[in-house]
């Protein structure tokens, strides 16, 4: 058995999300995976197992398990097309616990068809705002993440938020975002999942399910440049559906190697 590590939505190595892909060759328990995924160390790793009709997906933090990852989606169908294990003239379907995800090789990105996971307005939980230290444009929540917006992109990648404070937010995540000063780029933003033993993740496509329709609604468009402005960074083309989200990107691999504790 092989575990790789993959660094996406980037082209370059050492920028992007990290994440772990490991393909088995039987069903593992979920101690294993978990224990696997504390020695990666990663954001997230990717657990797959073939089936007739595509691949069995689960994605597990250091922590816990997940619901929904995008770049460890991303960066399972970037091993699977790489590797000859998926014909890369054609889709990659996954099955999750967020229902039926699929992969396609549009050139050179790889474009996920993800669910649209759209907030609703609500009021700021206790310690959101002390955490974030900061002041909000509007504050969303949908089934995972609160949404913040703020003022500008210099107070986005600015942010030094209290960890502490925000572990203790009952949420996956927290995303923060602004409309984009740089040229080509629609809108920016950060993530933060502290709870879930990520203080801050690199690039998080699932983030982006519920950013393309928050966006979609105040831009008036519904195809998108996005760059999540965190320390290794990265960028995904949005495009927004009735009730999907694709999310394109691309992948690199930093290595391979075989894994051992079976």
């Amino acid at each position: 058995m092989k575990i790789y590590q993959v660094d996406a939505f980037t082209d370059r190595i050492f920028s992007g999300n990290p994440a772990g892909v490991c393909i088995l060759p039987t069903v593992k328990d979920d101690t294993w995976m978990q224990n696997v995924a504390a020695e990666m160390n990663l954001s997230e790793t990717a657990f797959l197992i073939k089936k007739e009709d595509g691949f069995n997906l689960r994605w597990f933090t250091p922590k816990r398990e997940v619901d929904l990852c995008g770049h460890g989606t991303l960066a399972s169908a970037h091993i699977l097309y790489e590797t000859g294990i998926a014909d890369k003239t054609k889709e990659i379907r996954f099955f999750t616990k967020s229902g039926v995800l699929k992969a396609s090789k549009k050139d050179d990105f790889i474009e996920l068809d993800f669910p649209l996971e759209e907030d609703k307005e609500t009021d700021a939980p206790h310690g959101l705002m002390e955490g974030l230290k900061v002041r909000p444009v509007y504050v969303g929540k949908n089934r995972m993440d609160y949404i913040v917006e703020v003022e500008s992109e210099d107070i986005v990648r600015g942010l030094q938020p209290d960890f502490e404070i925000l572990k203790k937010i009952a949420a996956r995540g927290i995303i923060v975002t602004s409309s984009s000063s740089e040229s080509g780029i629609d809108f920016v933003s950060r993530f933060f999942a502290p709870a879930y033993g990520i203080p801050e993740d690199p690039v998080t496509g699932s983030a982006h399910c519920c950013l393309g329709p928050y966006w979609k609604m105040r831009l008036k468009k519904d195809e998108f440049m996005a760059h999540q402005v965190s320390e290794r960074g990265g960028f995904l083309k949005v495009r927004v559906g009735k009730d999907r989200v694709y999310l394109g990107g691309r992948a690199i691999t930093v290595f391979c190697a075989d894994f051992r504790g079976i």
